[in-house]
């Protein structure tokens, strides 16, 4: 995997949870009302305007973050919408965000950016799968445990399992 790629791989891992998060209202009434949870308003915002992303300019992040300018535009959309919620939120809780007359929208183009997003990283794991970069589980490589389909000799072997494999031992219990 090219540096290129690791890169925003480590990014989507943090945007995308958040973008789908902000796509679902149950969830979000679930999570962000709970003030025992981690997760809240506070997250989604230094996740999208500071840490990962910057939904106000994300242009800056296409090929970062962003891995197409159908992102972006959404992205951008999303900032609005956000900042928009925000105004809306004078003692900036997430009670008061999900009160927003505007956080339907929110919804709306959050659910939009999410389904973009996966189907874009859905297509870029086809590209790395046919390109060979990740093994197909059912290859096994020769001197592996396995089944190597040859003896140690070269010569084909019917033996369902390489000698290397070994039985499990059962875990002890205390």
């Amino acid at each position: 995997m090219s540096e290129a790629a690791r890169l925003i791989a480590n990014h989507r891992v943090h945007v995308v949870p958040v973008v789908l998060a902000l796509a679902n209202p149950p969830w979000q009434r679930d999570v962000w009302l709970d003030p025992s949870a981690f997760e809240d308003l506070d997250h989604v915002f230094h996740t999208l305007f500071d840490d990962f992303c910057d939904a106000d300019e994300p242009e800056r992040y296409l090929g970062v973050s962003l891995r197409s300018d159908e992102e972006v535009v959404l992205m951008r959309e999303l900032g609005v919408a956000l900042n928009a919620a925000a105004a809306e939120a004078p003692n900036d809780t997430d009670a008061e965000f999900l009160q927003a007359s505007i956080w339907p929208e929110v919804v709306a183009i959050a659910g939009r950016l999410a389904q973009v997003m996966v189907a874009n990283d859905l297509r870029e794991l086809a590209v790395l799968l046919d390109e060979g970069a990740v093994p197909n589980p059912c290859q096994v490589v020769r001197g592996t445990t396995g089944n190597a389909g040859d003896q140690r000799d070269g010569r084909p072997s019917s033996d369902m399992a390489s000698s290397q494999v070994s039985p499990a031992a059962a875990p002890k219990r205390p």
